[in-house]
């Protein structure tokens, strides 16, 4: 048993008239010092769902109780809670980037902040929102000093010891900041719309500025998120709108094109049962019910319908006959009132349950020809067992005849193991399968030279979901070829937000000839910035009323890429 006594910083006990902040229990800290700069003088105090006490910031308090640990958190088991007085603690500032970083017990770096562990402290720096994925589950938010973060080989070439050096410096400038509530999935999603700017929904890239609460170590909400330092505000944060939602791609040229990952828009709903797939052996990968089916169809079609795209070449669609692509064509032509947009019939693609897929507007392009398909049997580099096969169709604009081909393609993803096939992660920033994927991207670049679908015509456009950042293999694969990436020029270009890090998995790559008829090519930043809580999912106890089927924000988990053309010939 120890004898503790301080003055209350954060008062966040249950069942009491504050119903915000909810953790089991309150802050207390030395309000002298102590001569240790490396310890902390603050200490998390549990009285349970019905404390004996009531405390209120302020109150000066003598504690009576047992030291413990609880996921990684000191504290302190209450027996005997005494207001005694008051009194105040001025909040420590605390700057980032922290001067260490440290791994917690599942090997991840975090700043080396123990201690601060348990005290008021102040961040007066602007940080900026890096992660959202888990708000609706923890109400936590990823916060980064220094601008939002960015991965490694979005801007760096692949290294082993530069790689390590920037997850330190990542890790060094980051912190989550937490609801101060111990529940899953609350009702209130507390930071959703937390800004002084009408009509506000928080992205990430957003920034806040002058955070002050307790510093807390633990897990998310009920000990199952991720192990790490999170702040417990006890004041409330503003955000501030510094990446606003972006409207309408506004891009000049006689033809446009849209590269879209519709995140697994199954027409077959996911019973939890193998019955997807060309073979009936996959598993389901998107709605679970009919009217979560109808939300993404909505969310989707009103993303695609403000692309105002002649041909798009969409990713994840489910594998089957023509149904996923019927669908998608369905919802869209409802939502324009019109029959202007068709699909390129390909049937099922190989065996894998998910497939590309080409929709197209019927007033200004017609497909020319048979579509190809990219696999091994036409380049033994081309692993169709790990990534889907490429799909090439010609098209003319009808007004001028002008013939353009574009190839759709999804390669293999970071997260999966290819260590079987002798492709393990090097630990240099490109993840798992980077051979696979540079292979297959050097295959691409020797099949569009052949002219696959017999087009005459040296206009090419490749896009789709590479699974590679920007300065990766298969994007140097590529561009060795004499491609271009266009959208080089950006800074840090982005389509996706993965572990706190946003970069480039979503590319347009063109040929040559086509480079000078290139207009302007864009990531539209409509999903990857957006809470997920926002798609079409109602599960965990979504409220129904945050889904907006008129809105594009969040219809995928990846950022369309819209390119424009002034195609001549």
């Amino acid at each position: 048993m120890v004898r503790v006594s301080g003055i209350v910083t954060g008062d966040f006990q249950d069942n009491d008239t504050d119903a915000v902040n909810n953790l089991g229990g309150f802050y207390v800290q030395d309000e002298s010092p102590d001569a240790d700069p490396m310890s902390s003088d603050g200490i998390f105090v549990y009285d349970g769902d019905s404390p004996g006490t009531n405390v209120s910031v302020g109150d000066r308090v003598n504690v009576l109780g047992a030291v413990k640990e609880h996921f990684g958190e000191t504290q302190i088991s209450s027996r005997v809670v005494e207001v005694v007085g008051s009194g105040s603690i001025r909040p420590m500032e605390i700057r980032f980037p922290a001067d260490n970083a440290v791994p917690n017990s599942d090997g991840d770096l975090l700043a080396d902040l123990e201690r601060f562990e348990g005290m008021l402290i102040r961040f007066p720096q602007t940080l900026s929102v890096s992660n959202l994925r888990d708000l609706e589950r923890f109400g936590a938010i990823g916060l980064s000093q220094g601008g939002r973060l960015f991965q490694f080989t979005n801007s760096n070439p692949p290294d082993v010891a530069d790689y390590t050096a920037h997850k330190i410096d990542s890790a060094q400038r980051s912190i989550e900041l937490d609801d101060g509530l111990r529940s899953e999935n609350p009702a209130t999603i507390r930071y959703l719309n937390a800004s002084n700017v009408a009509d506000y929904s928080i992205r990430a890239g957003d920034s806040v500025t002058d955070i002050t609460g307790n510093l807390r170590y633990s897990r998310g909400s009920g000990g199952k998120g991720n192990e790490g330092w999170r702040l417990m505000p006890t004041e409330e944060p503003r955000f501030d709108s510094t990446n606003p939602r972006p409207d309408s791609p506004s891009i000049g040229g006689n033809v446009r094109i849209a590269s879209f990952n519709v995140l697994n828009l199954f027409s077959t709903l996911d019973s939890g049962q193998p019955v997807c797939g060309p073979l009936g052996n996959e598993n389901c990968r998107g709605a679970d019910s009919t009217k979560d089916l109808k939300r993404q169809l909505a969310k989707a079609a009103s993303a695609l319908a403000l692309m105002n795209a002649d041909i798009v070449g969409l990713m994840e669609l489910e594998n089957n006959d023509s149904e996923s692509l019927q669908l998608v064509v369905d919802a869209l032509n409802a939502r324009l009132a019109s029959d202007d947009y068709a699909f390129v019939d390909t049937g099922t693609i190989h065996d894998d349950a998910i497939k590309t897929g080409f929709v197209y507007r019927k007033s200004t392009m017609s497909p020319r020809g048979a579509y190809a398909l990219l696999d091994s049997s036409v380049d033994p580099r081309f692993n169709d067992a790990k990534n889907r096969p490429a799909l090439a169709q010609t098209f003319a604009v009808d007004a001028t005849g002008a013939v353009l081909t574009v190839i759709v393609n999804h390669l293999k993803s970071k997260g999966s193991s290819c260590e079987p096939e002798g492709d393990p992660n090097l630990g240099d920033g490109q993840g798992n399968c980077n051979r696979i994927r540079t292979d297959a991207a050097a295959a691409i670049a020797a099949w569009i030279a052949s002219d696959p679908t017999g087009s005459n015509d040296a206009d090419f456009l490749i896009i789709g979901d590479l699974n590679a950042y920007t300065q990766e293999d298969p994007l140097t694969a590529l561009t060795n070829a004499g491609l271009t990436n266009l959208l080089e020029a950006d800074v840090n270009p982005y389509s996706f937000v993965f572990d706190a890090q946003a970069g480039a998995l979503d590319h347009a790559i063109a040929s040559e000839s086509l480079v000078p008829q290139v207009v302007d090519a864009i990531e539209w930043h409509i999903n990857a910035d957006e809470p997920a809580l926002l798609d079409y999912n109602l599960e965990n106890g979504r409220d129904p009323a945050l889904f907006d089927p008129d809105s594009p924000y969040r219809a995928s988990d990846h950022d369309p890429v819209v390119i424009g053309l002034e195609l001549t010939n």
